[in-house]
């Protein structure tokens, strides 16, 4: 009779060398873009409403009026945000759309190379299969946003904060002038790594070179409009801090009701206490994001490595800015996918804490995400009582997912470690510079990777 006992074991081995290899990555790779793609272009709703009609527009009516928002008007967004609605107009307005998916396609690719550390280190091939997931999970949207180029870029510049700070620097400043958000992972990076000098040479540097184009463009009067153009707006409907009023717009529809603002673009809440929640929220992220750097500045005091502190705090940070905010949009949780990345990478090489339930929870907000934009938006805005139940689950998780953020850094503050047994050169998968490669390892606590042969691995 013949032994089958190993052929599972086999079996496994062959699953795990699929699942590694960087051809059967890519594969995925293209395959979820060109789905989400196809909802994005015929799917149900409007999931790429920004693109084909507030990007567009504002495009055209530059080229047109020769009137740019951000230099010539106040905007929303930062100033480099321009760069990208201007570069998917390439081929012409009429494929305006595909042109944005495509150019969000190039950067996710750039940024899945260094996600799976460019097929040269085997222990990132999990995270880069959850950022896939994750994409998927949210959907259309996923790609439908400014906020699709600047999680990508914020991704790779927190990979690169072992082996270049200052390249690091640059990529998260970049980001910064897309997107405000990752200005909060600035201050956190700044407290807690070591090179701190060299990254904030790079945010200087890229950051000067921004401010003194936009002045040489004429718009230096609106550089920074994007804060007072945010602060103005209403509570939105998707937001955590709005969940009440919703469901007061199904008990109480003569008291709270949503109405559309055409100033923003955006559906947002009327009703008793609105207007001081919206006042109010700001502050919050404000005094919330404060807290947490001090506990970051207390943990870097008791010796707490940035292996150990900085996944932990920039999910606390980011989180915190979606519970928060007076917005609630759909693309907020690409936010979560850098510092999620960021944790899920520094795991693999042995480092740092597990970040197995934050990558779940944010692959459930994601799902219950989808569900509501753009599938069932309709419903939502009608204050459909099944839509509320998912969106409160949704803006629940949100909570429980800074809960375990903050309970995850106080505890590095607590705890504390012994930086003499943890290598801070070595805590993230060497994205930069290229020339190495790493084994196969069983092991969740793999060991460093191997140096290519007649190569300096540092």
């Amino acid at each position: 009779m013949t032994d089958v006992g190993p052929l599972p074991r086999v079996a496994r081995g062959q699953l795990a060398t699929l699942v590694t290899s960087p051809i059967a990555l890519w594969g995925a790779f293209v395959v979820v873009h060109f789905w989400l793609g196809l909802l994005g272009l015929a799917g149900p709703g409007l999931p790429l409403g920004d693109v084909s009609l507030v990007y567009k527009f504002w495009v055209q009516h530059g080229f047109e009026a020769h009137q740019w928002v951000g230099l010539d008007t106040p905007w929303v967004y930062p100033i480099v945000a321009l760069v990208p609605m201007i570069a998917a107009d390439a081929f012409g307005p009429g494929v305006y759309d595909s042109t944005w998916l495509s150019l969000v396609m190039i950067v996710d690719a750039a940024g899945f190379a260094v996600i799976m550390a460019f097929g040269r280190d085997r222990r990132a091939a999990p995270v880069a299969w959850w950022w896939l997931a994750l994409l998927l999970f949210l959907g259309p949207v996923a790609l439908g946003r400014i906020d699709s180029i600047t999680a990508p870029i914020a991704i790779v510049g927190m990979l690169c904060l072992a082996t270049a700070p200052r390249l690091a620097g640059v990529l998260l400043a970049v980001a910064t002038w897309i997107k405000v958000w990752p200005a909060a992972l600035i201050a956190a990076v700044l407290i807690a790594i070591r090179e701190r000098a060299r990254f904030a040479t790079g945010v200087a540097a890229a950051s000067g070179v921004i401010v003194v184009g936009a002045f040489l463009l004429g718009g230096g009067e609106y550089l920074l409009s994007f804060v007072s153009q945010q602060t103005g707006r209403g509570l939105q409907i998707e937001s955590g801090i709005g969940t009440f009023w919703m469901w007061d717009s199904l008990f109480h529809p003569e008291r709270t009701s949503i109405y559309y603002d055409g100033t923003i673009l955006t559906y947002q809440l009327r009703g008793p206490g609105v207007e001081i929640a919206a006042a109010i929220a700001t502050p919050l992220i404000g005094i919330a994001v404060a807290a947490l750097l001090v506990i970051a500045v207390l943990a870097t005091r008791r010796g707490v490595p940035a292996a150990e502190l900085l996944p932990p705090l920039a999910l606390a940070i980011t989180t915190a800015l979606i519970v928060f905010n007076k917005v609630g949009s759909p693309q907020f949780v690409t936010w979560l996918a850098v510092p999620i990345v960021l944790g899920l990478a520094t795991r693999a090489t042995g480092h740092g804490m597990s970040f197995r339930v934050p990558a779940i929870l944010a692959l459930a907000i994601a799902g219950l995400t989808q569900i509501m934009y753009p599938n069932f938006y309709q419903e939502v805005l009608q204050s459909n009582p099944v839509l509320l139940l998912v969106l409160s689950a949704r803006n629940l998780l949100y909570v429980v997912l800074l809960v375990w953020a903050v309970v995850a850094l106080v505890g590095r503050l607590r705890t504390g470690v012994d930086l003499e047994l943890v290598d801070e050169s070595n805590w993230l998968p060497r994205v930069w510079p290229f020339g190495v490669v790493t084994r196969m390892s069983s092991s969740p606590a793999a060991t460093a990777p191997e140096p290519v042969e007649g190569r300096d691995p540092g």
